[in-house]
């Protein structure tokens, strides 16, 4: 597949995270999905953040009861007439004098057995229907956030003077830049790097003579990442291994340096 194809695929697996967290799949589409999730960083991140998403709504949507309720609800049974129970007639409503010294105990209706059950059902879908919102809104954030790498994507490739470079070590991992002069842009691709352990990142950093290394931004797994302010001085690009959220300066050696000179930098 080409360069750009890689670029711009995207796999409808990734769009079963939300019903795969609720359990809506059917056996076939989960077994497939899990097969999928195995080597999908993106989705196993999705499906944890939608899972405990899930547990917040639910518990935000309950709630103590107001302390009066108790007095109302009692005083309101007390205040209703009562159904007989099967086999026995309904007390006609006569005046207490009919009745003798003592009316006779009004009788309790039995207990609704199904408002709970349509309590807990509200709910319920009440959480769904939040989890489902959420959802939406991070894939619409996340197709705008793509669509907008694409555009810049498709922006350094369409360039006059855009040019390629790559770098492919011993065992196998590469790093790949298409970078534009006119530009000062540069599309950087990292393979085989794998993932750091211990939530740590791989940063890339512009490196030129005589001055600070300066940050270029954090890879997302095999993501291509758009490098941008890339003056004609520069030399080369590092990738160097960070705390989450990345540093201010390098706090490693670069695990990979990709030279500029074949496309145009380093003047």
């Amino acid at each position: 597949m080409s360069l750009v194809g890689r670029l711009l695929h995207r796999e409808d697996l990734h769009s079963l995270a939300a019903p795969y967290a609720l359990d809506a799949l059917e056996p076939g589409e989960r077994r497939r999905f899990e097969k999928h999730l195995k080597d999908c960083d993106r989705c196993a991140d999705e499906v944890r953040e939608l899972t405990e998403d899930a547990v917040r709504l639910a518990f935000s949507a309950a709630a103590p009861p107001p302390l009066a309720m108790r007095d109302r609800v009692l005083a309101a049974v007390r205040a209703t007439p009562q159904e007989p129970a099967p086999g026995q007639e309904r007390v006609p409503n006569l005046p207490p004098h009919v009745w003798g010294a003592q009316p006779p105990p009004p009788r309790r209706r039995p207990r609704p057995l199904f408002v709970p059950f349509a309590t807990a059902t509200a709910a319920a879908a009440l959480v769904v229907a939040s989890l489902f919102a959420v959802q939406a809104d991070r894939t619409q954030n996340r197709l705008d956030a793509e669509r907008a790498q694409s555009r810049e994507i498709a922006h350094v490739l369409a360039a006059t003077d855009a040019r390629a470079t790559s770098y492919k070590d011993a065992q196998g991992r590469s790093i790949g830049a298409v970078a534009s002069v006119s530009e000062g842009q540069a599309v950087v691709t990292l393979s085989g790097y794998g993932t750091p352990s211990n939530g740590r990142v791989h940063q890339l950093w512009l490196m030129r003579p005589r001055v600070q290394p300066r940050s270029l931004g954090l890879f997302e797994a095999d993501t291509p990442l758009v490098a941008t302010g890339l003056s004609r001085s520069a030399t080369s690009l590092a990738v160097t291994v960070e705390p989450a959220g990345g540093s201010a300066q390098p706090t490693s050696q670069p695990v990979v340096q990709l030279a500029l000179k074949s496309v145009g930098f380093g003047e």
